[in-house]
């Protein structure tokens, strides 16, 4: 009776026969190196012909029949070859053993279907009308002795081609669909290289339209400024002009009001006639300050 090995063991099992190289389980030939790790004999070849420097070095030793070198990929252990190069190397036939009971021992086992109806029977062909597969004895005794039938075979070729060309337009849709998808994809990607490209010319705008708003605004401050520098220059020289125009008035204005007090009738007329001269238009030099200041002020 043959004993069932646990999951976990053959997958232990399965990682020890893993080629270091091409990650797949070991193809035969399997060589071993002397550092007692194995390789495909294929996988070994091609280490061996990626580094045409090891086998200039091969060349150049005191030994004539060397056939080149090359590094255990597992250990960097330095593998030297004779003149047959990776043929020379010994075969694992113990693990190429291994190699072959583990595929037979997980090689799928095949399901024979027996009828429901008559269990010593195999289902060997198909009712077309009720799209089942039966026997034969249905066919002749049983519930499908009225249908038409065609043979198994027959009828699995055809549906599996079916399938296959189901499966063929499903991967041609997959490959339009990914073909137009790719496109959308780079219809975003240039939809955001213009968009950035569009605010990146914006901002460029603006910071020139910037640029030139403040050299303006300065201009403009600086004319504002010169202008009021000049009307305040203006204005206090009328200021300091009419001042002293003010202090004459105000002394006048003191002269009459003594002069108002005079209680002798000749001497206020002689007084009034000598000392009140200037003041007969006084609102004159008034409305030609009024007229300087506000031709100013424009």
């Amino acid at each position: 009776m043959m004993r069932l090995v646990p999951e976990s063991a053959m997958e232990e099992l399965e990682k020890q026969l893993l080629c270091p190289v091409c990650l797949e389980m070991f193809s035969k030939p399997v060589v071993i190196l002397p550092c007692q790790h194995n390789l495909c004999r294929k996988c070994a070849n091609d280490i061996f012909q990626a580094n045409p420097m090891w086998q200039s070095r091969a060349g150049s030793g005191l030994s004539g029949s060397a056939g080149g070198r090359f590094r255990c990929p597992s250990c960097r252990h330095e593998v030297t070859l004779n003149r047959h190069g990776v043929f020379g190397l010994q075969r694992n036939l113990l693990v190429e053993n291994i190699i072959d009971i583990y595929r037979q021992q997980n090689r799928p086992l095949e399901i024979k279907l027996m009828c429901e109806e008559h269990p010593d029977e195999k289902i060997n062909i198909y009712c077309v009308l009720c799209e089942t597969p039966t026997c034969s004895l249905c066919k002749v005794f049983g519930r499908h002795r009225d249908c038409e039938v065609a043979p198994l075979g027959t009828v699995y070729v055809r549906m599996k081609s079916e399938l296959s060309d189901g499966i063929a337009g499903l991967i041609a849709t997959n490959d339009h669909l990914q073909a137009v998808m790719s496109q959308m994809e780079d219809a975003c990607r240039t939809i955001e290289d213009n968009g950035e490209s569009q605010c990146e010319h914006l901002r460029l705008s603006f910071a020139a339209l910037e640029r030139l708003l403040d050299q303006r605004k300065q201009h403009l401050v600086e004319m504002i400024t010169e202008h009021q520098d000049e009307q305040l220059r203006h204005v206090r020289t009328l200021i300091r002009a009419h001042g002293g125009r003010l202090e004459g008035g105000v002394a006048l204005v003191e002269n009459a009001i003594q002069t108002m007090d005079e209680p002798h009738m000749s001497t206020f007329i002689q007084t009034l006639r000598s000392e009140m001269t200037p003041a007969e238009k006084p609102e004159t030099s008034w409305r030609s300050l009024l007229l300087c200041l506000s031709l100013t002020l424009l």
